[in-house]
């Protein structure tokens, strides 16, 4: 690439190495940053980078393809074509005009002939394509988009720009309908995400043959599970295909109803809340359906499957205690779909993993493919802090380690729960998403009288938590809008209300359910106030509930998150493996103490 520069005279073309992508672990290989000639605007080219010499096209899909190393992966031209959109979309200056940014594919090892089926996909202003021998085309591109001037100001002012606002999960579900809203899928998102449209189509006009086939989606928090289903629904309803969105989760299938809800027209509330109900449902909705009843069945929140659908509200007629939830729901679609996260099942009879899921899909006589999210769109894009937390947890065996500052995720520890609602509150009041969630170490009272009862305390501190499901008080969100009410702040959310869902800022009270003991934490079940650990169910399934319940508490922050633990030696130890501390301080010349973070900053174009 340089050699390409020098050789078109563009030596003062500035290059960026690895460019990161707003908010996710993803990177585009080289940013071009320069000026336009004759009339030195900025001038960007993105480009992906191809050591391969051969590539042929998946059977079913040609934007997937095998570059010769016998897996499969998004089209080189779809890929880069995806990066420009997520970079315009996020990056204020790709914006300022329409053939400000171009995107190419640049296959330096290859031949037209051994890479011809590649040339199919029709090429766009953000997605060309070059081989070894285009290189001539390639410095007539490059030529076109830059003269020698500096490209320094130009790159400078790429890697300074403020971020526009990562979208939310309830984000995605507001663009339901708007043109060009939506996610821009990256990399295994978009490949999966190809797959499945492509075998819906083929499907619709009877061209699929053998066994039903089955998709899982595996992916730690922040991965896009959600995005992804909700992204895949729009895209399949805009095609004319009806895509049912079934959950475990009471908050997210309740926020989605509502969301929906509130587009409503005067005259359309009724046929709102109905469309509503038949979008989204619940994992035991589909108990007594007809086998292929569903066309499209997407189960997000997988691992909150349970072993059956039979519970305390089943009739006596209807009960089954021998059939499997997952049973009930590959028999109703022709496409079932789940997205799940193995450290995310928080109750003892919560049993969805991809394993799980494989092995029985399987012995149904179904084929399956099991696609791994491994992008985050969640902790400002670092790879470093969810598996930071899963070792911090021991989810896998592995010894905990201090936390190292990327300079993407901002982790702190609060010396009080004072301190830790006061830096909650003045990030919230700075515009930014923010809430305030604890371990179920407290218990959770109905409201009396109309008002909340403060039941979490920690010394003089006490707060309330949630609104209880079924129950409703005055200027506070019901439980399942807990996490995208803005009057959220004002209450401490359990795992239940705040599974699935993210937001900038997350404080988490660790209570005491988990200590710190012997360089390691330890889950005390007796400190558990939890009603579905009763004496039936085993100690180790109470501990893996717990661990997980904290992996979900520790990773819904999008920037940053605050820490703070009731047991004295558990905070202790914290400070030690997390640099950054929230504390009160005071200033020369002041009588007054300042709260203050302190640690290595998120770089302000994160914030």
């Amino acid at each position: 690439m340089v050699k390409a520069l020098l050789e078109c005279g563009l030596e003062n073309v500035e290059v960026l190495i690895e460019f990161d992508l707003p908010h996710t672990s993803s990177a585009v290989d080289l940013m071009l940053c320069g000026q336009r000639p004759g009339t030195n605007t900025a001038s960007y080219v993105a480009l992906e980078l191809k050591q391969v010499r051969q590539a042929t096209l998946h059977p079913e899909c040609p934007v997937v393809v095998d570059l010769g190393f016998g897996k499969y992966k998004p089209h080189p031209v779809r890929q880069i074509q995806r990066y420009c959109e997520y970079m315009k979309r996020y990056l204020p200056p790709l914006r300022e005009s329409d053939d400000q940014l171009v995107g190419a594919a640049l296959l330096h090892n290859a031949r037209d002939a051994n890479v011809a089926a590649l040339f199919e996909l029709p090429e766009t202003e953000h997605g060309f394509l070059y081989t070894l021998d285009d290189l001539p085309l390639f410095h007539r591109m490059l030529i076109s988009r830059f003269s020698n001037a500096s490209g320094k100001k130009v790159a400078h002012a790429l890697r300074r720009a403020r971020r526009d606002p990562l979208l939310k999960v309830t984000d995605i579900a507001r663009q339901r309908s708007v043109t060009g809203g939506g996610l821009a899928l990256l990399d295994e998102q978009l490949m999966a995400f190809d797959l499945i449209l492509r075998h819906v189509e083929r499907s619709a006009l009877n061209e699929n043959s053998g066994a039903k086939r089955v998709y899982i989606f595996r992916g730690g928090p922040g991965s896009g599970k959600s995005a992804v289903a909700l992204e895949l629904q729009r895209q399949l309803g805009l095609r004319c295909h009806l895509a049912v969105l079934a959950s475990g989760s009471h908050a997210y299938t309740e926020t989605l109803r509502r969301i929906l809800l509130d587009t409503a027209r005067r005259g359309e509330v009724g046929q709102k809340r109905k469309s509503g109900m038949r979008l989204y449902q619940y994992f035991n909705s589909f108990r007594d359906a007809a086998p292929d009843s569903e066309k499209i069945l997407i189960c997000d929140e997988a691992h909150r499957m349970r072993r059956t659908s039979t519970d305390r509200w089943t009739r006596q007629e209807a009960r089954d205690e021998d059939r499997p939830q997952v049973d009930e729901l590959i028999r109703a679609a022709e496409v079932p779909i789940f997205l799940l996260d193995d450290h995310q099942s928080i109750r003892p009879d919560e049993v969805g993993t991809a394993e799980y899921l494989k092995k029985f899909a399987e012995e149904y006589g179904c084929e399956v493919e099991v696609t791994e999210l491994e992008s985050t769109f969640r902790a400002g894009g670092s790879r470093r802090y969810p598996k930071w937390v899963q070792q911090l947890l021991g989810l896998h065996g592995t010894d905990p380690k201090g936390w190292k500052p990327d300079g993407l995720m901002q982790v702190l520890v609060a010396d009080s729960p004072e301190d830790l609602e006061n830096f909650i509150r003045e990030r919230h009041m700075e515009g930014a998403t923010a809430r305030i969630t604890a371990g179920y170490c407290w218990p959770w009272s109905a409201p009396q009288d109309g008002e909340l009862v403060p039941d979490v305390r920690i010394g003089g501190w006490h707060k309330h938590w949630n609104v209880k499901p079924q129950h409703t008080v005055p200027h506070a969100p019901v439980a399942s809008l807990w996490a995208t009410d803005r009057r959220g702040i004002d209450q401490i959310g359990c795992v239940y209300t705040a599974q699935t869902f993210e937001y900038d800022w997350s404080a988490v009270i660790i209570g005491p359910d988990l200590v710190w003991r012997d360089g390691h934490f330890q889950v005390v079940r007796s400190a558990s106030s939890d009603p579905s650990f009763t004496k039936k169910v085993p100690d180790e399934t109470v501990e893996r509930c717990i661990r997980n319940a904290y992996h979900v508490l520790l990773t819904r922050g999008a920037v940053g998150t605050v820490l703070y633990s009731t047991d004295s030696e558990t905070q202790n130890a914290l400070r030690e493996l997390i640099p950054g501390t929230v504390s009160r301080q005071q200033f020369e010349g002041s009588s007054r103490t300042s709260l203050t973070a302190e640690g290595t900053p998120v770089p302000p174009a994160y914030r």
